[in-house]
């Protein structure tokens, strides 16, 4: 049985990745057009449709309520049917505002309402009516927030409402609500909310994570909505009766107080309503995820006793489970008339969801829960354009007031790429503006300054206009400029010197014609023609042209020649299926240098100095002639692994080059001796220095292992999206990531690779391969290789990272290193987790967060983990995190926390000084 969500409470769909949105948005006219001020509470609140400048008070709320237009350019004001009109309708639904054009249409939330850095909640209000006449045929849109999927609006009937909410902190000075039409029906809106929150309410929402809203419930309430002015931050409170759940409403007329510094201060007009079983001792609350979304969920629990049972024998004592998981290290024993919460900070996942509360049994009264409320995180499929990008366009847009439909992020995502822009995009970086073409826009005035600060910009196309004034300068600081087309304007002055320079030395085409005013304006600062071609006599074309296709055949037949030599002098045999001489060795002796066995006995005097054993074989030390320091990889007669994987190794290290993949130096190619050559590291593995096996005084501090994180990371998304086709490491592991001098941490042996044989082709079939522990079980049960296989192998290195230990626990279960982190998580304390040997000198959000991304890398389905681009950038954002932290001093530990002794709750595991429980299970393996 699932919890009946009301229409407009619907589940939001969500993508699976723990991610932290930037949200971005753009002013769309003049300041003094626009009015974006917020009433005497800080509220914004917009009603869609209404005559532009025109505003009016609530009288109910007391809410102002202002007109759209000073929030977007698009669009066509509509009133619903009168069929629909009644006082039983909010005011704000009699209009709306339509988008029967464009695919993006895009509402600008700027300052004063909204300031960098501040969290708010922000609320959509969808009222059909029928304003259009088709008399609720089903039809659907999606709503964006910055670039960023928020959630779907499904049209069923002509009555129906929706109010989807999310919780975000501002990243930019802007926030912007965007419409998209997906081709099932116009996309319209009702209204926007825009209210500001303390900095303290809702810690898991922050300037990497945004909260979407799923349900928010006021249990034991029978009918009566609340809203502000009962609830100061206007959070829209749904009734949800016990009628149907064998349950019993009770009430208070008392106030139930909230801690001054609580995380959620919930209105006591909520929390005098609860909800008690009836001959039952637990509360059970059920629900299924939307068939094909994503389910990993943020539940909040909202407690408080509200009968006085001081002075009798009775108590009130109860667990909380989610799915059979204790959530509390504690007992939960509500205090009489104070608001207490058991929340989430990390999300959790299971196929189906249970919580339950469930009395002691030696507890006289059943459990009572008062409020509840679920959330899920945002979408994070798209990465926000440059910042610098970002405001150069607004800028430009904002000059000439450009009538296009720009509106939302100019690159991201990029099926919304703004008309005459042209976009790069690449794995780690944002989105940014290569191509900007403004021809025969009607532009006027003098060029805006702001086109130099679009520093990727390589064409500029601005011809035909009425541009006015000098040519600025700046635009020479455009290094990656090759086109700039100013044909056709009113251009005076002279042309920038070092603009002509540019075109005369080549690097610029340089195109002024029609700009009859500018001095200089001549033939050597257009583009320059072609040399007159001097003709030449039939014999010398036909000689010319022969004599290079001999020379090329004669030294085509050398190298053939020399080839076969070599081969047949070597031992390489030529197979026409998988010779490697006949294909590949070309290839390496382009960049890498081939070794005979005599050499090798030399470089390692004679396999003298054993670095290690693997599969393939052992390792040896050896220097080259220069004195250059590398390892010998030297593939043993007993071997699982023989010619086919030093085949694959080989190929793969000539082909990839990257600084965080171990460099290949040379190889070995004879009938009896396989052997790879490649840098050495002088540090040894990862492993080695987790398990305590290098030589080193102390353990790897926090911030070093975070880097070694990162650098490994980085490798891995190099060979997921930088290879052509991408390849498949299939043994991830701490043994298998490298440390050089400076520890910096490169990923090494490919021998189990595996290439895509294109882009689309998103599985591999494939014999299982890899080390227990690190094994992806989805790859293990299907045989079905992809990408997401060593998402999950990086994920069990993360959680080595954080903990110190082995991918499988010893201990009389052996169990899995994910499984016994969750067991701990579960307690909420990140403390029981993390490796002694750091001695608390770590930041603990930045150490949340790392489990957090290794939790969701190794989640039970491949759909719910992140890609290594995402990973990369999260394990950036953390790093960023523990820097700007002083762990000199630990301002959460119990000792020094002046709420420890709160219902003897554990707190120097939650990011804030603990005003509520939280539950600290991350569950993406729910095992």
């Amino acid at each position: 049985m699932a919890i009946a969500y009301p229409k407009e409470q619907k589940k939001k769909k969500m993508d699976p990745r723990f991610w932290w949105p930037i949200l971005l948005a753009f002013a769309m006219a003049s300041a003094g057009a626009r009015s974006q001020s917020t009433d005497a509470l800080g509220f914004l609140s917009i009603d869609c449709g209404i005559e532009p400048g025109s505003s009016y008070v609530d009288p109910l709320s007391n809410i102002s309520y202002v007109s759209d237009a000073g929030f977007i350019d698009t669009g066509v004001n509509r009133n619903i049917s009168v069929a629909y009109v009644g006082d039983v309708k909010p005011r704000r639904y009699l209009t709306l505002r339509a988008f029967p054009n464009g695919t993006r249409n895009c509402y600008t939330i700027g300052s004063p309402a909204v300031v960098r850095g501040s969290k708010y909640l922000l609320r959509a209000w969808f009222f059909y009516g029928n304003y259009d006449g088709l008399g609720g045929q089903p039809q659907s849109f999606d709503l964006h927030l910055g670039v960023n999927y928020w959630d779907r609006v499904n049209v069923t009937t002509a009555e129906s409402a929706y109010k989807p909410e999310t919780i975000v902190v501002a990243t930019s000075g802007y926030l912007s609500v965007c419409l998209v039409n997906t081709g099932m029906g116009t996309p319209f809106i009702s209204g926007i909310d825009l209210r500001p929150l303390m900095d303290r309410l809702y810690p898991m929402a922050n300037e990497l994570q945004s909260l979407v809203l799923s349900s928010r419930y006021n249990m034991g309430e029978e009918s009566e909505v609340i809203r502000y002015p009962k609830d100061p931050i206007d959070r829209v409170w749904t009734p949800f009766s016990s009628s149907g759940w064998n349950w019993n409403d009770v009430s208070t007329n008392s106030t139930v107080r909230n801690l001054p510094q609580g995380s959620f201060q919930v209105p006591s007009v909520v929390m005098q309503t609860a909800v008690t079983p009836i001959n039952s001792s637990s509360i059970v609350l059920p629900w299924d995820p939307f068939p094909g979304d994503v389910n990993q969920f943020f539940p909040i629990l909202h407690i408080s006793e509200i009968f006085d049972l001081s002075g009798t024998n009775q108590s009130r004592q109860f667990n909380i489970y989610v799915n059979g998981f204790p959530l509390l290290g504690d007992i939960m024993a509500p205090d009489y008339l104070k608001s207490d919460s058991v929340y989430s900070h990390l999300p959790i996942s299971f196929p189906t969801y249970n919580i339950s509360l469930v009395a002691l049994s030696n507890s006289t009264l059943p459990p009572i829960l008062n409020a509840f409320e679920l959330y899920v995180t945002m979408s994070n499929a798209s990465v926000p354009s440059d910042d610098g990008d970002v405001d150069a366009m607004t800028a430009i847009k904002e000059r000439y007031r450009i009538q296009r439909n720009w509106m939302g992020d100019p690159c991201s995502p990029n099926a919304f790429v703004w008309d005459g822009l042209n976009c790069t995009y690449s794995f780690s970086n944002s989105p940014r503006v290569t191509s900007l073409n403004l021809s025969s826009c009607g532009l006027t005035g003098e060029i805006t300054k702001s086109i130099a600060s679009l520093s990727a910009l390589q064409y500029l196309d601005l011809s035909y206009n009425n541009l006015t004034g000098p040519i600025p300068g700046a635009l020479a600081n455009l290094t990656s400029l090759k086109l700039l087309d100013l044909r056709g304007n009113q251009l005076n002055g002279s042309v920038p010197s070092n603009l002509l320079e540019m075109a005369q030395n080549g690097l610029l085409t340089l195109r002024l014609d029609g700009n009859s005013h500018l001095v200089n304006n001549d033939t050597s600062c257009n583009v320059m023609p072609e040399p007159k071609k001097k003709k030449i006599s039939t014999p010398v074309v036909v000689i010319l042209c022969i004599f290079p296709v001999v020379i090329l055949l004669a030294l085509i037949a050398i190298v053939w020649r020399v080839r076969k030599t070599q081969g047949l002098r070597r031992g390489g045999s030529v197979d026409p299926q998988n010779g490697f001489l006949k294909q590949t060795d070309n290839a390496l002796q382009l960049e890498n240098r081939q070794f005979t066995y005599m050499e090798l006995q030399n470089i390692t005097n004679n396999f003298q100095k054993i670095l290690g054993k693997g599969g393939f074989g052992s390792v040896f030390h050896g220097h080259l002639e220069d004195g250059t320091q590398v390892a010998v990889k030297l593939l043993s007669q007993s071997s699982s692994q023989g010619t086919k994987e030093f085949l694959a190794e080989a190929q793969h290290l000539a082909r990839v080059h990257h600084r965080n993949l171990v460099s290949l130096v040379g190889y070995c190619n004879e009938v009896n001796h396989l052997a790879l050559v490649y840098e050495f590291m002088s540090q040894g593995t990862l492993q080695d220095h987790l398990r305590g096996r290098a030589n080193s005084a102390r353990a790897l501090s926090w911030r070093q292992r975070l880097q070694m994180a990162i650098d490994s990371a980085r490798g891995l998304e190099y060979l997921h999206k930088g290879c052509k086709p991408p390849l498949v490491h299939r043994d991830v592991k701490s043994g298998n990531i490298l440390l050089s001098e400076t520890l910096e941490a490169k990923l090494a042996d490919f021998g189990l690779s595996k290439a895509f044989l294109s882009e689309t082709n998103s599985h591999i079939s494939t014999v299982v391969m890899g080390t227990p522990g690190y094994l992806d079980p989805e790859y293990y049960n299907t045989s079905q290789l992809s990408e997401q296989s060593d998402v999950y192998s990086f994920g069990v290195v993360l959680l080595e990272l954080i903990t110190g230990l082995p991918p499988i626990v010893p201990g009389t279960e052996n169990v899995l290193l994910t499984q016994w982190v969750l067991q701990r998580l579960a307690r909420g304390n990140i403390e029981d987790v993390v490796d002694p040997r750091l001695e608390g000198e770590y930041d603990i959000n930045c150490v949340w967060k790392c489990a957090d991304i290794a939790l969701k890398c190794t989640a039970q389905r491949s759909q719910q983990r992140p890609n290594m681009t995402e990973v990369v950038m999260q394990l950036k954002e953390s790093l960023e995190l523990e820097n700007s932290q002083d762990n000199t001093v630990n301002t959460f530990t119990r000792s020094e926390n002046p709420y420890s002794e709160v219902n003897n709750v554990s707190l120097n595991s939650a990011p804030e000084i603990g005003v509520s429980r939280m539950i600290e299970i991350s569950g993406p393996t729910a095992r």
